[in-house]
């Protein structure tokens, strides 16, 4: 791997500096000299190529700006929804799918949350907490993983979500950089859900603002 490759590589790890470098808030000398001290490059000719390549890949990143402010300008014209009072279980693939359908009639029915996702080797399922204690008893030992206190968060977005990419990792990259942990994700065309516990509802109230 070459001095840029290197470079890149660095700047990519470290997103605090990637920020910056987009902003254009950065001393490209005092990044260049911290780069090769990490990097344990002594060469001079190795540190004007990495202080080229910071250079080079600002303009790359610019690119991202302008990407992310186009982002920001869906996420303007969504709208949020929170739901309290989440649990969220996750089932073996062989539970009684009869016994699924059941309870997603029963809650469906009271206009209560309902989702479920099958993946290869178990099931999702996010509900209403008031049903908590009936799944658990239809579900049984077929149960892996039960959790409580839960929120969902919704964010229902214009159809145009289908022509602009990165969305979901803007948003993911959201919740990481405030720390909120998310608990599941789940999408369907223009809606995107993401399951946090209750205590971080607030938060999340906070930086989902795109005014």
């Amino acid at each position: 791997m070459n001095t840029a490759e290197l470079t890149e590589q660095y700047i990519e790890s470290h997103k605090s500096i990637k920020d910056c470098l987009k902003h254009g808030i950065i001393n490209y000398s005092s990044l260049s000299r911290k780069i090769s001290r990490d990097l344990r490059i002594e060469k001079k000719s190795s540190k004007d190529a990495i202080l080229i390549a910071a250079i080079r890949y600002t303009k790359k990143v610019k690119s991202e700006k302008i990407k992310e402010e186009e982002i920001k300008s869906l996420l303007r014209e969504s709208d949020l929804e929170i739901k309290n009072r989440i649990s969220v279980f996750v089932l073996e693939k062989g539970v009684y799918l009869d016994s699924l359908i059941d309870l997603e009639k029963k809650v469906r029915k009271n206009d209560d949350v309902f989702f479920s996702v099958e993946g290869t080797k178990s099931i999702t399922l996010v509900i209403s907490e008031k049903y908590g204690d009936e799944a658990s008893r239809q579900f049984g030992d077929k149960t892996i993983a039960r959790s409580s206190r839960n929120a969902v968060v919704i964010v229902k977005s214009p159809k145009s979500i289908e022509k602009v990419s990165g969305v979901l990792g803007y948003l993911a990259t959201l919740f990481s950089d405030n720390n909120v942990n998310i608990l599941e994700s789940l999408s369907c065309w223009t809606d995107t859900l993401f399951i946090v516990r209750e205590d971080d509802v607030a938060k999340v109230m906070q930086f989902m603002k795109f005014d």
